[in-house]
């Protein structure tokens, strides 16, 4: 397990929600305030408090928004990309786990969980972690 993965389960584990364990991981690698990548990623926990979209998987998504964008705000160029990053990091992360529903793999309607919340952090942290190495 790489380092990156290590401080995202050490983040669930002192309560960071399963969104801001994984984005507040890579904050000191990508230069962000942590406490305003905490902040901003709260609502996001426990599937967006919906149980829809896994909060670690979101926070794939914040990682790739901050990795991949121009912050060009009269003319971003980087949109692209950004879903391409984020539709292949999803796609992994289901190929792993089945689903990329909070509600699906804590197994609330079947009673079968498929990924707790510690693997599903671990997974999306090594999914950055790989996708950081990839871009150099």
């Amino acid at each position: 397990m790489g380092e990156l993965a290590v401080k995202a389960l050490a983040n669930h584990k002192k309560k960071y929600n399963c969104a801001q364990a994984v984005a507040c991981a890579f904050c000191d690698k990508l230069g962000r305030d942590e406490k305003e990548v905490f902040e901003m990623m709260e609502a996001f926990g426990l599937g967006m408090g919906t149980m829809g979209t896994c909060g670690a998987v979101s926070a794939m998504a914040a990682v790739v928004g901050m990795v991949e964008s121009d912050g060009a705000l009269s003319d971003p160029k980087t949109k692209k990309n950004c879903y391409k990053s984020m539709k292949e990091l999803t796609q992994k992360f289901k190929e792993k786990n089945g689903t990329v529903i909070c509600r699906e793999l804590k197994g609330i309607d079947t009673k079968k969980v498929i990924r707790s919340c510690d693997g599903c952090v671990q997974d999306a942290a090594e999914l950055l972690e790989e996708y950081l190495a990839q871009k150099g």
